[in-house]
């Protein structure tokens, strides 16, 4: 199989494949009837297969679960892994209400525990997940650098930050990465945190830039979510606002309809194309969405298309 082109993490020193792997669907968030470790673990194999080397996980996917499912399906494979990871949040399975901490010992004792999951000797990229407003982000961050010191971190990422505590915490260590949402439906972080990220040799990595699967096509107005789908309660995916959205899915789809490819494609092709800094994360659980994820790392767009896009017109409905 033909390896995808490659993209610098950040300052690093390391290439990734220049679409990763979101790994969170495969566990947690979304319909859990969908939900097969046989099949997640295959899906793995072929984003490894296809250069898609950025694996991303999370102890708060599950929880905790999702960890092992990553460790089981890259034993074997390590060395062709840039192993992510973060620290700092857990989620009510049942709520979803977020749990943040932010503490140096609960930080080291949470990246031993994600070793211990992920049955590895070493995580590539460990992330805070969320900033703890009780603990200031320097404690939170020189708990982390001191893992990377003791060798069993190798660089440090951000995950939902301001631009304000991107500089704070990279004073202490580097930032390597900020984790944000970003897609044709939610472009907040392209006037701020993006620029940071390329001033400073971050890479910007966006999460759900498929939009939780609205802008493939997959949803429409009328899809029923199952109660512990995250969607269900997600503003922007009410009945009606995912009616008042569908012009941007339309407009996504003759884009890809002009190049022969998918409207998956086009949305994660246009995320690579606003920046070189960028590698997006979309998430699947299944092997034939991985390759066609994939494939978008060689899709060009043209000026005209890009206009296209960019002139879609902002979403209905805050995203949380």
């Amino acid at each position: 199989m033909t390896k995808i082109p490659t993209r610098p993490l950040g300052s690093t020193g390391l290439e990734v494949g220049a679409v990763g792997l979101g790994c969170m669907s495969m566990s947690w968030a979304y319909d859990p009837t969908q939900k097969d470790d046989d099949t997640a673990i295959a899906a793995i194999a072929t984003a490894l297969d296809a250069g898609v080397t950025l694996i991303d996980t999370a102890p708060a996917y599950g929880p905790f679960s999702n960890e092992e499912l990553v460790g089981r399906a890259i034993a074997g494979r390590r060395e062709e892994t840039v192993l992510a990871t973060k620290v700092g949040l857990l989620v009510d399975p049942q709520t979803y209400e977020f749990v943040k901490d932010g503490r140096p010992d609960s930080v080291r004792s949470s990246c031993e525990d994600s070793l211990r999951r992920l049955g590895v000797e070493h995580i590539d990229l460990f992330q805070l997940h969320r900033v703890d407003p009780e603990v200031p982000i320097e404690e939170t961050w020189g708990a982390m650098a001191e893992l990377v010191q003791r060798g069993l971190v190798r660089h440090l990422g951000l995950s939902e930050t301001t631009v304000d505590e991107c500089a704070r915490a990279h004073a202490i260590h580097p930032v390597a990465s900020v984790q944000s949402e970003f897609s044709l439906w939610t472009r907040d972080r392209q006037a701020d945190v993006l620029p940071w990220c390329e001033a400073n040799g971050a890479s910007f990595i966006p999460f759900a830039p498929l939009g939780r699967g609205y802008l493939t096509g997959a949803v429409d107005a009328n899809t029923q979510f199952e109660d512990k789908d995250f969607r269900a309660r997600n503003p922007r995916f009410t009945a009606e606002a995912r009616a008042a959205n569908q012009t941007i899915v339309d407009g996504i789809r003759e884009v890809a309809e002009g190049l022969g490819a998918t409207p998956a494609q086009v949305a994660i092709a246009w995320t690579l194309a606003v920046s070189p800094a960028i590698v997006p994360i979309p998430g699947t659980r299944r092997p034939a969405r991985v390759q066609e994820n994939a494939a978008a790392a060689t899709l060009v767009l043209s000026d005209g298309d890009r206009k296209r896009l960019d002139d879609l017109p902002p979403p209905v409905g805050e995203r949380y």
